[in-house]
């Protein structure tokens, strides 16, 4: 919809428009717009508004675009160079004419993207993924789901290991969420960020008086999970003093709150985590050895990001849905953004990743990130064939698959350099056999079901390549 102040601006944008095939319609008052609007509620719909406008009809449109149920997306266009831009209010961006083609289809898409956010928010969502350290298929990631089925229902107590940042405190919370405890509360405890003084009365509780500054009685985090769980977090960072005090919580079942000679008798769950070598900390007595194997029953080590990188593009999506879920904008990743991010090292892991998605949506709201725009470090460690996509390439389409959150879609790129197409088609092919095959557990008749091929036509091709259905298979 064009809300313009010059015939000549009207004229031009709407050629423009109609030649990439946009149906172009001017709204004659603003009741007529939200008229518009209604009516062709179900297509992606934007307000190109002039900021030079008288005052009063510049106000009257903006309160009926902002009126809207489903408001369209707005932009503002500047008709005259030097002109200062008025319109004041939630806009995707600016249009300055004249203008490049590129600008436009830009804005376009930046609006393509903003509407399908919108109807995001207006349609029934599945569930929000609760556990989204943990989204992926791939191999490490399956073991670790695996794992948390099996212990989940069991009373026994879970040492988690990892790198900070790989989720440690999800897998907890998965654990908890999957036991029998999962209607009693989940007490989650940061050893490392609580001095040595005050953690024992922050685990364990203390009486009025019990110290400087105890003016009235306080439960402990072991009362407060009674029936639960009890994550304990960094617990390699404890104290020798406090490891001998929860070592005889773990045996007895039994504390007193600080200042107090009561029993308290408690029925937690211990789930302990920590980024830190425990059995290295034994051997240099930073560490209880008879703690280590208290907690040692269950082990469940959660690998780094780098080794899971075909998870990446499932995270990423994750993420994006989790932003526009809390509705804080929305942005999209090129494919050739996505494998850039799965040659970085990550070592902050998933939250350096759930960081950089959330950065993204405020540097590009309703944008399509591309190679070129991720920060340099994330670039560092792309492949030469990894093209980027320049300004003048065709406008992308957002592809919907169902309720999935979705990426953007685009034509392979050729390579400035050039490419070897039979290599590359067979490189490609191994890629997806090799996929096929790890998702179906080895089963040929199942990996060739997800191909569309026929179970011989399989085989010949895994003798082609020498893939065997035994080996260890990794995904992309």
């Amino acid at each position: 919809m064009l809300v313009l102040s010059e015939p000549a601006s009207f004229d031009y944008l709407q050629n423009v428009l109609q030649f990439i095939d946009c149906d172009v319609h001017v709204p004659e008052s603003p009741d007529h717009l939200q008229r518009l609007v209604k009516r062709f509620a179900d297509r992606s719909t934007s307000v190109f508004l002039s900021g030079q406008l008288p005052d009063r009809d510049r106000s009257a449109y903006l309160s009926a675009i902002n009126a809207c149920e489903t408001r369209p997306a707005l932009i503002q266009v500047q008709e005259k160079n030097g002109d200062e831009i008025l319109v004041s209010g939630d806009v995707l961006g600016t249009l300055r004419l004249p203008c490049h083609y590129e600008a436009i289809a830009g804005l376009l898409h930046k609006a393509q993207v903003y509407d399908e956010s919108q109807r995001h928010g207006e349609a029934p969502r599945r569930p929000l993924e609760l556990f989204r350290s943990l989204s992926g298929n791939g191999r490490a990631t399956r073991g670790i789901n695996k794992m948390i089925e099996q212990v989940a229902d069991s009373e026994a107590t879970v040492l988690i290991l990892g790198e900070s940042g790989t989720g440690k405190e999800v897998v907890a919370r998965k654990l908890h969420y999957h036991s029998k405890r999962r209607g009693r509360p989940f007490v989650p405890v940061n050893c490392g960020a609580i001095p040595g003084d005050l953690l024992e009365s922050e685990l364990f509780g203390h009486e009025k008086g019990a110290f400087t500054g105890a003016i009235t009685a306080r439960q402990g985090r072991f009362e407060l999970a009674e029936g639960g769980t009890l994550f304990l977090d960094e617990i390699g960072d404890m104290s020798m003093h406090m490891q001998v005090k929860l070592l005889r919580v773990l045996q007895e079942r039994t504390f007193e709150r600080v200042g107090s000679n009561r029993t308290i008798h408690c029925n937690v769950r211990i789930i302990a985590a920590t980024h830190r070598n425990l059995e290295q900390s034994i051997k240099e007595d930073l560490f209880r050895e008879d703690l280590y194997y208290r907690l040692n029953v269950f082990p469940i080590e959660v690998p780094p990001l780098r080794e899971r990188v075909e998870d990446i593009p499932v995270l990423v999506n994750d993420l994006i849905l989790r932003i526009e879920h809390e509705k804080r904008g929305s942005v999209r990743l090129t494919p050739a953004a996505v494998t850039a991010l799965t040659h970085y090292r990550w070592p902050g892991n998933v939250r350096e990743l759930a960081n950089l998605i959330e950065r993204l949506a405020i540097l590009f709201p309703y944008g399509v990130v591309d190679v070129a725009d991720l920060p340099e470090k994330f670039r560092a460690g792309i492949p030469v064939s990894v093209p980027e996509i320049s300004d003048d390439d065709v406008l992308p389409v957002v592809s919907t698959h169902g309720d999935q959150p979705n990426t953007v879609s685009s034509m392979p790129r050729l390579p400035a350099e050039g490419i070897d197409l039979k290599v590359h088609l067979a490189n490609m092919e191994q890629s997806l056999i090799r996929q096929a095959l790890e998702e179906a557990n080895g089963v040929v008749a199942h990996a060739a079901k997800k191909l569309k091929m026929r179970r011989t036509t399989l085989v010949e091709k895994l003798r082609k390549y020498g893939l065997q259905r035994g080996q260890e298979l990794t995904g992309l």
